[in-house]
């Protein structure tokens, strides 16, 4: 007799984003002639810069001809890449992270939901609340994180470390021994992030304890603060206690043609193992390697034309931060986030829970957000909105938002 995995019997219920893929679908077929303006998932709407095309137009043309054909890919990445990732991403910053210690992927999701398969069962991991939901989930599926309390909205085996309006939503240091900590930064929801001084605090913390910190740098092309490290490995002692995430998604548009990678330093040993080495074991084992023609057009972002191009696209997505931001402090809303990173995070009317602001928004304004609480428990009462719709969307949307009498003071 087959037995399924018991652990996704545990799930309180679907994926954050499937829930309002299935709320909003639902909303358009009995409001067929309403117009509804999606700033909920952090997809991105512009096209893929010149360079990039360019790139991929070259390297099909390659895979047409017998003498330039690629077959499989290298599974850790082809050199070319790694080698340009490591230049351009670290070098250049003053870190001194070497092309085989990264790992190109199909994108930091992928990544942040499979490091775990590398460590033991029993490991305790620690996650900032709210946060991505990915990081907790996919503990869940592997049967690290005890049971599921429906009234706190917490799992037993979890270290929470609550990022509110009162620490500035800055997690502060687990008061329960840990494993392995999770660190978004520029974070996803809340947008805020860790200057210097606050991150060597957690890099000390690991090494001196032996936890492992997981970095997920996502979103660090949006940082505009130069107090802002854009690399965990910018902060003395991290390639001894973390390993860093990255995408192509949102820094370049890659979200429909999938890349990102990994950096695991050779330093970074626990229990006398090398985590390098388990990693590229399993990822050498369990993924066959991130396509020729999506690994130049990877290469392409670093060209001085990708440079210049994809720093425009962020500026954009930026300035619709500013719309969204500037929009909800003009009708008195008390806003986050949107400096460091392309996420708004708002308070939403006293006494609604974030779930019901989400169907009111969705009603009376045709406009789609994130519920916090779908980021963990300490994201009740919060909302996340993402400056990835078009300028005229973003536009549009805050003054639907301001015609909202509930969001009126």
């Amino acid at each position: 007799m087959v037995k399924v995995n018991e652990n996704y019997l545990k799930f309180p219920g679907s994926y954050l984003f499937s829930t309002i893929a299935k709320k909003v679908n639902a909303y358009m077929i009995e409001n067929p002639d309403k117009k509804v303006i999606r700033l909920g998932i952090g997809d991105v709407t512009m096209p893929l810069s010149s360079a990039i095309v360019e790139a991929l137009h070259g390297a099909v043309d390659e895979m047409g001809a017998a003498e330039t054909f690629h077959g499989y890919a290298p599974d850790l990445g082809y050199g070319f890449l790694r080698e340009t990732i490591a230049r351009e991403d670290y070098s250049s910053r003053g870190c001194q992270i070497e092309a085989d210690e990264i790992f190109v992927s199909d994108g930091a999701k992928s990544d942040c939901g499979n490091i775990q398969e590398i460590f033991d069962e029993s490991s305790i991991i620690a996650v900032c609340d709210p946060v991505y939901p990915v990081y907790v989930d996919s503990n869940v599926m592997a049967g690290r994180t005890g049971t599921y309390d429906e009234v706190t909205g917490k799992w037993s085996k979890v270290v929470y470390m609550p990022c509110t309006a009162e620490n500035g939503f800055v997690p502060e240091l687990p008061t329960e021994a840990a494993d392995l900590i999770y660190l978004c930064v520029p974070n996803n929801p809340t947008g805020t992030t860790l200057t210097r001084d606050q991150l060597k605090v957690w890099v000390d913390y690991a090494n001196e304890t032996g936890a492992v910190i997981l970095y997920d740098a996502a979103y660090e092309a949006y940082i505009a603060e130069d107090n802002i490290p854009h690399s965990i490995y910018e902060i003395e002692g991290a390639k001894t206690c973390a390993i860093e995430f990255r995408s192509f998604s949102k820094n370049a548009g890659f979200t429909g043609v999938r890349l990102g990678f990994t950096v695991v330093p050779k330093e970074l040993v626990r229990g006398g193992v090398a985590l390098h080495a388990l990693w590229a074991r399993r990822h050498g084992t369990k993924f066959n390697g991130a396509p020729y023609i999506i690994q130049k057009a990877g290469e392409a972002v670093y060209s001085e034309a990708g440079k210049a191009q994809l720093k425009e696209q962020v500026a954009y997505y930026m300035r619709n931060a500013k719309v969204i931001y500037d929009g909800l402090k003009e009708i008195g809303c008390e806003v986050y986030g949107g400096v460091n990173a392309p996420y708004i995070w708002l308070k939403v009317p006293k006494g609604m829970t974030s779930w019901e602001f989400f169907d009111l928004l969705l009603e009376e304004a045709s406009v789609v957000g994130t519920p916090g609480s779908g980021f963990g428990p300490s994201g009740e009462g919060y909302f996340r909105l993402t400056a990835f719709g078009t300028y005229e969307n973003t536009k549009e949307a805050m003054e639907r938002l301001k015609k909202m009498p509930s969001l009126r003071k």
